[in-house]
């Protein structure tokens, strides 16, 4: 790939991302702020997961076959929005944790975090659309096709990451601060939820 094309995809992916939180990223915020940081990896690690799944999906052409069937594309997302508002409202009225005789809390588990991660992002089908219409944008016909949808796929996903843990951090280092107030912090993390699930709610995965 040139590399001047390769900057230009730089670019794009840079300004894409500079827009406000979407779902995912709301979700690990709220999962960084009641949990920490490290714990919370494995909701970017869902993410990214999900996003590798629909790049393939783009690139073997499956966004025509899902778009043959709209009634699909809204089941994947209200199920994940469904999904979203069940973790909100358990979140919302659960008890804070209490240290145990050693004074440690006991912590969530890592596939909890990881599905809510990957089914956040995968219940936007419409990220197959978006995987199909950016990538050939960049790609260059004459030279190998999949080594430069490789290429391009593991750049999205490394600054999704790079993104993801930067929200992470700044919400483990602010929001952390009202973990003595376990109560509060459920609340408002249970909130931040809701908001996550009215923002994928919104998404119109019919739209072209």
């Amino acid at each position: 790939m040139p590399p001047d094309i390769y900057i230009a995809y730089l670019v794009t992916v840079a300004v894409f991302f500079a827009t406000p939180p979407g779902p995912s990223q709301i979700l690990m915020i709220t999962n960084s702020a009641r949990h920490g940081l490290r714990p919370s990896l494995a909701t970017l690690f869902g993410d990214l997961s999900a996003n590798a799944l629909q790049m393939l999906a783009a690139g073997f052409g499956l966004a025509v076959l899902i778009a043959q069937a709209g009634w699909l594309l809204d089941v994947i997302k209200w199920t994940g929005v469904a999904y979203l508002v069940y973790v909100a409202i358990r979140t919302f009225r659960a008890k804070p944790q209490t240290p145990d005789a050693t004074g440690a809390v006991p912590a969530i588990s890592a596939r909890k975090l990881y599905l809510q991660g990957f089914i956040t992002s995968a219940a936007n089908p419409k990220a197959v659309f978006f995987f199909a219409a950016l990538f050939p944008q960049f790609i260059t016909p004459s030279l190998p096709i999949w080594p430069q949808l490789m290429a391009l796929g593991t750049t999205y996903l490394i600054v999704d990451g790079i993104i993801l843990a930067i929200y992470g951090a700044t919400a483990a280092k602010i929001m952390g601060r009202l973990a003595e107030r376990g109560n509060l912090l459920n609340r408002l993390s249970g909130i931040m939820m809701l908001g996550a699930a009215a923002l994928l709610g919104a998404k119109d995965v019919h739209a072209r």
